[in-house]
């Protein structure tokens, strides 16, 4: 039986000559939305900040961009009256945040009732079932992370269809059939060249201090449960690899912030490099920088170095993270599938600086970089449909990790 999968029309998907028939992204509608105040709009911060958050596109800190229907924003007071768009209150119309403007009728901390419509984001999937009967399952609808339907016994998953948010026809950029179903069997390990003391230690059960360095993605405090962490669930799956490992596990993530960030800080500050990072004397560093990417190439390379120097000068080991992936637009895709290739030049360099230091590096952004292969597209791991990864997306930098050390 073939599996040719192919976009026939708008919403058709053709599949060994069968037709199946997708449904277009929900458009749902908001009535009585109730906001104690709206703040002043500022239109010099970023989309997600120039005011109030939309609850139907809110996700966990930010806004799912070009959610909101152009058009549909209704603000009224309590009282019924109306308010005028551009008079009385401005609207980012493709973050689906909104503020009052100042000499409008919107007073501060009056409370203001809105109404609209956005859509909201589903993965489907293309399968076989035990009798070789090709299906469509739709997933659940979500605004930020969708997630493909559940297969039964005996199904086949043959492609996942990317229905994103008010997306007005398919093509090709959405259907993603399965070609992988994990991802590639990784060189051999390479921990006894490159980390021979943390891995000494964690066979033989001596203390092993290990730091994970890095931002918010380290921080991750947007997390429910610390232990989806991609430091937590590392080091757990090192425990039950080297069960004689005695693991102390250290934090330091700071939001917003960069390598640059941590070095600029003052004596004293809960973020001071000399006292955080090179202070705690840890065994084993692993930095996690997504925030690194806008530097120049001969910066990071400059200032990796410095690091490079100050973890021998203590005796540590380290492990450099190339990022996940982070929203498409920022940097540089306008598609989800076939980019297997990091294009930012920070991953090109942090690859260099490793191999030319003989530095362990995890490619993470590689299997970030072939979700796609397996029918995910990667943003709907992205709890802020920006770049936090939830317990999914973590656990690719976990996977990494593991990736480096051999089987006991």
């Amino acid at each position: 039986m073939s599996t040719t999968i192919e976009i026939t029309d708008a919403w058709t998907v053709r599949v060994a000559g069968v037709s199946l028939a997708v449904a277009p992204a929900p458009l749902l509608t908001v009535t009585g939305e109730v906001h104690d105040a709206l703040p002043l709009f500022d239109a010099e911060t970023a989309g997600w900040s120039k005011g109030a958050r939309l609850r139907g596109v809110d996700t966990q800190e930010t806004c799912a961009k070009y959610a909101l229907e152009p058009g549909s924003l209704v603000v009224s007071a309590p009282d019924g009256t109306v308010y005028t768009r551009d008079v009385d209150y401005a609207l980012d119309e493709e973050w689906g945040t909104g503020g009052r403007l100042a000499g409008g009728r919107i007073a501060e901390g009056q409370p203001v009732v809105v109404g609209y419509r956005h859509g909201q984001g589903r993965l489907d999937t293309v399968l076989v079932d035990a009798a070789g009967h090709i299906g469509l399952r739709a997933g659940v609808p979500h605004i930020s992370v969708p997630r493909a339907p559940e297969l039964r016994a005996g199904e086949r998953a043959l492609a996942n269809v990317w229905v994103s948010a008010r997306l007005d026809a398919l093509d090709a950029d959405h259907l993603f059939p399965i070609l992988e179903t994990a991802y590639p069997a990784s060189p051999a390990p390479v921990a006894a060249a490159l980390l021979p003391r943390t891995l000494e230690k964690l066979r033989a059960g001596t203390p092993l201090r290990i730091l994970a360095w890095g931002d918010s993605v380290t921080e991750a405090s947007y997390l429910a449960d610390p232990a989806e962490r991609w430091q937590a669930q590392t080091v757990a799956r090192l425990q039950a690899r080297f069960p004689r490992a005695q693991i102390e596990l250290l934090h330091l993530g700071w939001g917003g912030r960069n390598t640059a960030s941590f070095l600029a800080e003052p004596p004293g500050s809960p973020y001071n490099y000399a006292e955080q990072v090179l202070g705690c004397r840890p065994d084993l560093i692993i930095s996690e920088f997504v925030n690194d990417s806008g530097f120049a190439p001969a910066e990071i390379e400059e200032r990796y170095e410095q690091l490079r120097a100050d973890f021998q000068q203590i005796g540590a080991e380290w492990i450099i993270q190339t990022p996940h992936y982070v929203r498409p637009d920022w940097m540089g895709l306008t598609r989800e599938r076939d980019i297997d290739d990091d294009p930012r030049p920070y991953v090109a360099v942090l690859r260099t600086f490793a191999s030319a230091h003989h530095i362990a590096l995890t490619d993470a952004a590689n299997r970030w970089g072939r979700l796609w292969r397996q029918g995910i597209p990667y943003t709907t791991l992205f709890l802020n449909s920006i770049n936090h990864p939830d317990a999914r997306g973590m656990a690719l930098f976990a996977d990494s990790v593991l990736a480096l050390f051999p089987t006991e």
